[in-house]
C-alpha cells in the first residue's frame, strides 16, 4: 500500500499540515524540520498525491459537495440554498451521492481533484479522509458535522444548534403532562440526530417529574419507517405519550399512521418531528425548524473565502433553531 502524507509526518514527528507545506513549498518551515520531512518522504517512498499537484496547478470554475443520500426534504433545501449562492458567484455545482457506494472516499478524493473545494455533509467520509484532503490542498467546509480543528489542520464548518431545541422541545412535552417520552432515530448514525437525543434526555433527567424517556432506533429517517414504528406500537398496545421523531418526515408517517389507526392526537400521543418542512406545516405538526437553505448558503460562502484566499483560519458557524409548535402536542387532554 502506498505512504500517505500521514504516514510522512508520523515518521517525521511534525503533523500533516507541515508535511503538506513542504510538498508544496509553501509557507515558513525551518530548514532542520523540511529536512526531516524530506527524508522520511524517502525513505517511505512518498509522492504527492495528483490532487495536491491539481490545486497547485489551476482552478475551476467549480465546487462540489457531498452528500450521503439525495433522497428527502432536508437535502434538497440545503441544495438549494448553495446552489443559489454558487450560482452568485458564477460557479457550477458538482454532487456527490455516497449511499450505496462501496469506496465512498475514493470518489470523494476524486471529486476533490475535479473542483475548487468541497463540502461535506454529516458522515460520509471519516475524519482522517477529511483531514488528508485539507493537507494536501483541498478547501473543505463540513455541514452538520461535528468540526474538525486540531494541530494539524482546522477545518470550516456550518450547523444547526440542535441540543438546546431539544432540551426545550422536551420541556414542552413535559408541560403538556407527558411522562414517557419516545425518541425515534439513530445517535450513532447522524451527529445531529446524537445531539437531539442528548438534548431530550438532559431535558428528562434534570425534570422534576418521574418522566422517562426510551430510545427507539431505526433504519432510516423516511415516512414509511414512521408508519412502521407506529403500526408496532398500535399493535402492542405499547403506546408512549409522546414521540420525539428526528426528523419530520419519520414524523409525517407515523402521524399518518396512527391517525389511520383512529390513535388520538395529541390528546392520547403527542408526536413532534424536526426540520418543519412544508408538509409539516399543513399536517399542524409541532416541530424545530431549522435554516435548511441557509446552511448550504452559509457553506458555499465559507468556501468561496477560502478559494479565494480572502480568509486563511477556520470558521466554525452554528445557525439558530426555533420550536415551533402546533396541534399535535397541543392542546393535550390529560387523564386525571
Amino acid at each position: 500500500m502506498p505512504s500517505t502524507i500521514r504516514d510522512v509526518a508520523r515518521h517525521a514527528g511534525v503533523s500533516i499540515a507541515t508535511v503538506s507545506r513542504v510538498m508544496r513549498a509553501s509557507g515558513d518551515v525551518r530548514p532542520d524540520t523540511r529536512d526531516r520531512v524530506m527524508a522520511a518522504a524517502a525513505e517511505l517512498r512518498y509522492t504527492p498525491s495528483q490532487l495536491g499537484r491539481q490545486l497547485a496547478e489551476r482552478r475551476y470554475a467549480a465546487n462540489g459537495i457531498v452528500f450521503p443520500d439525495l433522497s428527502g426534504p432536508y437535502y434538497a433545501e440545503v441544495v438549494l440554498g448553495y446552489e443559489a449562492v454558487a450560482a452568485e458567484l458564477r460557479r457550477s455545482v458538482l454532487i456527490l451521492a455516497t449511499h450505496g457506494r462501496e469506496h465512498p472516499e475514493v470518489a470523494v478524493r476524486e471529486m476533490a481533484g475535479r473542483c475548487d473545494g468541497l463540502v461535506v455533509l454529516q458522515r460520509t467520509v471519516p475524519d482522517q479522509v477529511v483531514e488528508e484532503l485539507a493537507a494536501d490542498g483541498a478547501r473543505v467546509v463540513l455541514v452538520a458535522r461535528p468540526p474538525i480543528d486540531t494541530d494539524s489542520v482546522g477545518i470550516d464548518s456550518v450547523s444547526a444548534e440542535n441540543r438546546g431545541a431539544a432540551v426545550e422541545l422536551a420541556e414542552h412535552l413535559l408541560g403538556q403532562g407527558c411522562r414517557r417520552i419516545a425518541f425515534v432515530g439513530d445517535p450513532d448514525v447522524s451527529p445531529d440526530v446524537q445531539e437531539r437525543w442528548r438534548g431530550v434526555q438532559d431535558a428528562v433527567r434534570e425534570s422534576s417529574s418521574d418522566a422517562e424517556v426510551e430510545l427507539i432506533p431505526v433504519d432510516a429517517l423516511t415516512e414509511e419507517v414512521g408508519q412502521r414504528v407506529a403500526a408496532e406500537a398500535v399493535r402492542s398496545g405499547e403506546l408512549p405519550d409522546a414521540y420525539v421523531c428526528a426528523n419530520d418526515e419519520l414524523a409525517l408517517g407515523l402521524l399518518a399512521e396512527l391517525r389511520r389507526a383512529d390513535v388520538d392526537v395529541p390528546g392520547r400521543v403527542c408526536v413532534t418531528g424536526w426540520d418543519d418542512v412544508m408538509a409539516a406545516r399543513y399536517a399542524g405538526l409541532t416541530t424545530v425548524r431549522q435554516p435548511m437553505r441557509e446552511l448550504g448558503a452559509t457553506a458555499a460562502r465559507l468556501l468561496d473565502e477560502l478559494i479565494t484566499g480572502s480568509r486563511t483560519h477556520p470558521r466554525h458557524e452554528v445557525l439558530p433553531t426555533e420550536l415551533v409548535v402546533r396541534t399535535t402536542t397541543h392542546p393535550r387532554k390529560v387523564a386525571p
